[in-house]
């Protein structure tokens, strides 16, 4: 499917002004299953859809405990995942052993993008084939970036990324206004919307498929955790009372058929000629 004179190195830019392994990478994020994120003046959260290689398996892990502070969720390649997620974890750990203070997310952020920009210069490297969303929180408050293969990391206020991303980000720029000052379970109602946005027509959103990261302060429906307002996954029953308060998704009313049209004949009719 891709081929060109200049996709064999990401150290050589086409004519165009194009490095061709850095866009196959961020082609490997597209691959992935959907993960959704949104904050809020209190909260940020982040939603995953899950996938099986079989009636056989278990679901694959799309969100990472990386601090008390900060989390992720991943779209793309697991293994290139859990390198990179391993490197924050010990930047993070590093941190508090230096400073006795959580590393601020911004940096946090800055330094994977800084180690994924070295494998698109470097020559016998490859790009890191997996996309973040981060989210965490500081004195300023939540925070919700994306990480991306070629090194770039941007702040959103909602924003999605994976395999159909496109259509959730179309839910995400309709409501993005009203997140601000929702609560969580508004909050994470919304990002539910915006994932299903992102399935195939016979694929529902279940205990088994979803995953739900949040960051603030404790939601109605949760328990209370130590140390306060840290992250934590919901997985499985826990995910059920949210599931269970979204709205129906609306059907498209199926196409009228033409008043006037003849019927069809039959194999043993003659098709009568109008004169």
């Amino acid at each position: 499917m891709f081929r060109n004179t200049y996709d064999s190195d990401n150290t050589v830019f086409s004519p165009q002004g194009r490095l061709h392994q850095v866009e196959y990478a961020l082609e490997a994020v597209k691959q992935g299953s959907a993960a959704v994120g949104l904050r809020s003046k209190t909260h940020a959260i982040l939603l995953a859809l899950k996938r099986s290689t079989g009636e056989l398996a278990s679901y694959q892990q799309k969100m990472f405990r990386i601090d008390d502070h900060v989390g992720i969720a991943i779209a793309g390649l697991t293994s290139d995942a859990r390198v990179l997620s391993n490197f924050m974890r010990q930047q993070a750990m590093g941190e508090r052993m230096m400073f006795n203070r959580p590393m601020p997310v911004n940096r946090l952020v800055s330094s994977i993008a800084d180690k994924a920009q070295v494998n698109t210069q470097e020559y016998g490297r490859r790009p890191y084939g997996v996309g973040f969303l981060v989210i965490g929180q500081d004195q300023s408050g939540p925070h919700l970036f994306e990480f991306s293969p070629s090194g770039n990391s941007y702040e959103y206020y909602a924003m999605s990324i994976g395999a159909r991303s496109q259509s959730a980000k179309t839910y995400l720029e309709k409501h993005y206004e009203s997140f601000a000052d929702c609560d969580l379970e508004d909050l994470i109602r919304h990002g539910l919307h915006a994932l299903r946005e992102t399935l195939q027509q016979d694929k529902e959103l279940n205990v088994n498929n979803t995953s739900v990261g949040i960051i603030g302060p404790m939601g109605q429906h949760e328990k209370p955790i130590s140390p306060p307002g840290s992250f934590r996954i919901l997985e499985g029953d826990k995910v059920e009372v949210y599931l269970e308060s979204m709205e129906k998704k609306e059907e498209a009313p199926a196409p009228a058929s033409a008043p006037d049209a003849a019927p069809a004949p039959t194999a043993d009719e003659d098709v009568q000629m109008s004169g």
